[in-house]
């Protein structure tokens, strides 16, 4: 049997919590077929596996299994992780949130972050332009724009009609109304969206830019609470996106994000063509038309409210 760890004795936290509610999603969206446990039969009641059927794939006790998932119990062996993962067949990247969750859960601090600064340095800005006319933006943890040259602006169709600081691209995606006509692929972008926001907010749940973007979300869209119940986590990845643009028309770009330097959580977006493709003649074009001040009207219809 794998070691359970050392119990902490103490009352529920919201690490703990935290690291109880992946588990239960990873459970619950398991199948006992997918595990290679045998129905029989009758309809089960619990969707996905059992709390005991689960315990026992990773060999640990049942009573000490419930303790996790209710939050009790914040300091599970690393031994119990990994033959957690196995049991659930969790992917490197749900594999490695599960160890963050718990290194989180373990070190509790009780006063939480101060929101981040939204300051941009200045020699960011001059990088952002120095990429035209590919579209490139600074972006937080929380998916806020922080800064943006104007085809990165201008690619969202739309945004720049919201404040400035109610940019926000998982924003955007759920409750602006261009969102959906500009993604022909808008439920893959809104799923890999809230698995991102899933993958930092279980480390740092109590963070306020989180959370507030999170409550509002909840709040405002269906589509968001069912994905945000599921649990899904993943690391963003370079990938191709298309988007139906409204003044140049269906381009399909190369997206890539890179990590600043002594700003945790921040990175730079940019979007790129192949020099000579009629996607770069179209990027050339979007550089050129696109607003070079920034508009701070807000939208023609109901504006979300401020952070």
């Amino acid at each position: 049997m794998a070691s359970e760890g050392t119990p902490t004795g103490s009352g529920t936290r919201s690490e703990g919590v935290e690291l109880g509610r992946f588990l239960r999603a990873r459970r619950t969206q398991t199948g006992p077929e997918q595990v290679g446990l045998t129905v029989g039969p009758g309809l089960r009641r619990t969707p996905g596996l059992r709390r005991e059927e689960l315990a026992t794939l990773a060999g640990i006790s049942i009573d000490y299994y419930v303790r996790l998932e209710r939050g009790k119990e914040t300091r599970p062996s690393p031994s119990v992780l990994d033959a957690l993962a196995r049991a659930l067949h969790l992917d490197d990247q749900e594999h490695q949130h599960l160890r963050e969750l718990a290194a989180r859960a373990a070190r509790y601090a009780p006063e939480p972050p101060p929101a981040p600064s939204r300051t941009v340095r200045p020699h960011l800005k001059l990088l952002l332009e120095s990429m035209r006319p590919n579209p490139a933006y600074v972006i937080s943890r929380s998916m806020d724009m922080l800064a943006w040259n104007p085809g990165g602006l201008a690619l969202y169709a739309g945004l720049d009609d919201w404040p400035a600081k109610q940019r926000n691209l998982a924003r955007y995606l759920f409750l602006h109304p261009a969102a959906r006509d500009l993604f022909p692929d808008w439920d893959r972008q809104i799923t890999g969206c809230v698995a991102r926001l899933r993958a930092v907010a279980g480390t740092a749940p109590d963070a306020p830019d989180l959370t507030h973007l999170v409550g509002e979300l909840l709040l405002k869209s269906p589509d968001f609470a069912g994905l945000w119940e599921r649990y899904d986590v993943t690391g963003r990845k370079p990938a191709q996106k298309t988007f139906r643009h409204p003044q140049v028309g269906t381009i399909t770009l190369t997206s890539q994000a890179m990590h600043l330097e002594g700003t945790p959580g921040r990175r730079i977006g940019v979007y790129t063509a192949e020099p000579g493709t009629p996607d770069h003649d179209a990027l050339l074009l979007l550089d050129m038309t696109a607003p070079q001040t920034t508009r701070r009207t807000s939208h023609t219809g109901t504006p979300p409210p401020g952070p």
